[in-house]
């Protein structure tokens, strides 16, 4: 008989692993024990060698669903103990925590066949889970995850439920959320008073009567509240709209089942597949013409983002719908989404009609991951549900303990300690009281997590960034690293890249090496240093922040670097008509003498220009509406592009501007706007054929564009990278941080 220690480590607490060990076990006819710490998952093994052999190479080959191992250590003991069992021992505790937290997950069929049958005692029961779904993150306080470290802590299991609870064969064996009707969490309507309605399956019953009928409801999810409406009526998502202040942005949409989004949606076999994972992100994905659908949902736009159900309460409460729901998250403008139904009502008060809650705490918000697919495969909008924390595994072991606070917007924070890389949920923009608060609780969370204290703290170099300037208040060692190189970082970091690339960066914003504004940038680097070696030519923003929200004002300063102010009052164009002559010579002086008109190399910012230019777009109510409406408006007929010139460092697209106020289809302008970036793209890659081409920017979630140039680059061999599992946008930033100190 041989005895052997196995060391699992990755995402293996909270998924249903020892339980999995103690059947693998008993299948192969093994004695010895299996456990947790805070480092993983540990297992004795005591058998034959056949059998070991055939019980490791299933561990590797078949783990747990939800379960994603980094690494397997095997080691042969001498020992000369007898086993005579196999058993789960308790998890023993340590000061060194390094296990990593699992995402939160959809519910799987198992549960919802549970709610569904009227014969077991959780049918109807809306926070039903198990091994293999429900909630992780969003509960847990600390590591291991046990049930007194969640916010089930004060709920006693009753016989019914300890029984599976303790059962090893069961797949509720130790799934820490485990309860009933009997013991478990309540769910509640209240109306906007804060007056109990009714309870459980009546409640639910009530809220889709409700929104039947035309009212708007908050409902508890897993990490958060989503405001819900018909999404068939127009006047209740008019309604929500109005009292949200949300004028265009775009809702997302949850659905039944797959079928259900089928009705109104194309889907290819991949953005299926992602709809139906066990992850259940909001799936970006084409409208059809003629759909029931509210217009309101996603106006004048032909993508709409739709997700299925994905918790027991969502299914119950699609038993009495008529319709898909609209179903955003709940928060105000630049604030995260809301965990508790006070604060519902105190901010939201004016905007829900009713609430639906349940008494088990959010203890860490979530809000529900957005991607879409590019090339046949997944790319990361919004990394959060499902997918967050997100782990990568690192080639050798940090010396030091790293933090790094990521950027302002689509905020996130990344950490590295021993050999892991770990990214956390989605935070949002930094731009309120609320959303800082967010910010440090989550640094404290994964603190907390990992009983980490960070040695070396990296930031961006942007001065008024909120998260630099919370960097700076933390009296650690600092290290800035610029935001667009950060970028090609990121991408580089997921693909453990180290050798010499050519990286485009192109995004909305970002505090450049000499003080000017970025965000047209490429790069020749590697993952400690980078040379900007061209960029777009500089152009002024009029007002500066003020021209993030009007595109028009982009467009006009671009005016005004082709052409003289007699010129331009004589110009037949949209962007003239949306000025007065008087306006437009006080704003001709603020670019002339270059007050509060600070230089850009924004690729976002040419966007805003362009839909300005094309009469799409001139002042933007949420931020990316110009790209959305240039995709929009792509004809993939139209193969030409404009003229463009690339001058020592400085990308020259004087000639595209002039050509663009000489067409008058919007189409045209569109599709060889693009056209020309891919152009630009493949014309600087061509002249550095030796490197390897990085993808990284918000811009570049442009599924158009980042399609076509995939494209043309594969075209003529050159290769290339862009992010998938770290999002492209800011959202990234903070992996990249930390990438620059590997």
């Amino acid at each position: 008989m041989f005895t052997y220690e196995v060391r699992v480590k990755g995402i293996v607490q909270g998924v249903g692993f020892r339980p999995f060990v103690f059947n693998l076990a008993s299948k192969y006819s093994i004695n010895g024990w299996v456990n947790n710490d805070e480092k993983g998952v540990n297992i004795l093994l005591y058998s034959s060698k056949e059998n070991i052999e055939n019980f490791i190479k299933e561990l590797k080959e078949n783990p747990p669903s939800l379960s994603k191992i980094d690494s397997i250590e095997i080691e042969e003991l001498s020992s000369t103990k007898i086993y005579t069992k196999f058993e789960i021992k308790k998890s023993e505790t340590s000061n060194n925590k390094s296990t990593i937290i699992s995402p939160d997950m959809s519910v799987c069929q198992d549960c919802i066949d549970d709610i569904n049958d009227k014969s077991n005692f959780r049918a109807d029961y809306a926070l039903t889970n198990c091994t293999n779904c429900g909630p992780r993150y969003s509960i847990i306080k600390t590591v291991p995850y046990d049930r007194e470290n969640t916010s089930m802590v004060e709920f006693i299991l009753c016989e019914a439920c300890k029984k599976e609870y303790e059962d090893p064969t069961n797949r509720r064996y130790h799934a820490q959320p485990v309860a009933c009707e009997r013991c478990g969490p309540q769910v509640k309507l209240y109306d906007k008073n804060n007056k109990e309605i009714s309870s459980s399956l009546e409640a639910i019953k009530e809220v889709a009567s409700l929104i039947n009928n035309g009212k708007i409801v908050a409902i508890k999810g897993l990490g958060g509240f989503h405001l819900a409406c018909d999404g068939t009526n127009e006047e209740a998502v008019n309604s929500l709209r109005q009292r949200k202040n949300r004028p265009s942005k775009p809702f997302a949409v949850m659905f039944k089942s797959i079928e259900q989004i089928k009705e109104h949606t194309f889907l290819s076999k991949k953005e299926e597949e992602l709809l139906t994972s066990k992850e259940k992100p909001i799936v970006l994905v084409k409208k059809q013409d003629e759909s029931s659908l509210s217009n309101s949902v996603a106006p004048n736009i032909n993508r709409l983002g739709c997700f299925i159900a994905y918790t027991p309460l969502h299914h119950l409460l699609f038993r009495f719908l008529e319709n898909p729901i609209v179903a955003t998250s709940a928060n105000l403008k630049d604030e995260p989404i809301i965990r508790f139904k006070d604060e519902v009502l105190e901010k939201l008060g004016n905007v829900v009609d009713f609430v639906l809650d349940f008494n088990r705490d959010i203890v860490n918000a979530c809000d529900d991951s957005v991607v879409q697919v590019v090339n046949d495969e997944i790319s990361k909008l919004r990394n959060a549900r499902g997918y967050a924390p997100t782990s990568l595994k690192l080639e050798k072991k940090v010396s030091k303990k790293i933090l790094a606070l990521g950027a302002n917007q689509k905020s996130t924070v990344a950490l590295a300690f021993e050999d892991n890389l770990i990214l956390s949920p989605h935070i949002g923009d930094l731009n309120s009281i609320e959303s800082m608060e967010y910010f440090t609780r989550t640094i404290e969370t994964f603190k907390n997590f990992y009983d980490f204290e960070p040695d070396v703290i990296v930031c961006d170099k942007h001065p008024n960034y909120e998260s630099t300037k919370f960097a700076k208040s933390l009296n650690k060692e600092l290290v800035f690293v610029q935001h667009h190189y950060a970028h090609i970082l990121s991408t580089m970091g997921e693909y453990k890249l180290k050798e010499k690339v050519l990286g485009f960066s192109f995004d909305g914003t970002g505090y450049g090496d000499d003080g000017n504004i970025w965000g047209g940038e490429v790069f020749i680097c590697n993952n400690k240093s980078y040379e900007r070696a061209y960029h777009l030519k500089y152009f002024r923003l009029l007002g500066g922040e003020k021209a993030v929200k009007e595109p028009k004002r982009v467009a006009l300063s671009l005016l005004f670097e082709q052409f003289s102010l007699e010129e331009i009052l004589s110009l037949e164009n949209p962007v003239i008509k949306q000025f007065s002559e008087q306006e437009i010579k006080m704003l001709h002086m603020v670019w002339t003498k270059g007050l509060n008109a600070p230089l850009t190399s924004s690729m976002g910012r040419l966007f805003d220009a362009v839909a300005s230019l094309a009469n799409l777009v001139h002042i933007q109510s949420f931020e990316g509406e110009t790209g959305l409406a240039i995709e929009q408006n792509y004809d993939e007929r139209i193969i030409d592009s404009f003229d463009f010139e690339v001058i020592d460092k400085e990308i020259d697209l004087s000639l595209m501007i002039k050509q663009i106020l000489e067409e008058k289809d919007i189409k045209t302008i569109c599709s060889k706007f693009i056209n020309t970036l891919v152009e630009i793209i493949l014309f600087i890659s061509k002249k550095h054929k030796e490197l390897p081409v990085v993808l990284s920017g918000g811009v570049f979630q442009n599924k158009t564009l980042l399609e076509l140039v995939c494209k043309k680059l594969a075209k003529e061999k050159i290769k290339y990278f862009y992010s998938k599992e770290v999002p492209l946008n800011d959202g990234g930033i903070s992996i990249g941080q930390i990438y620059n100190l590997l």
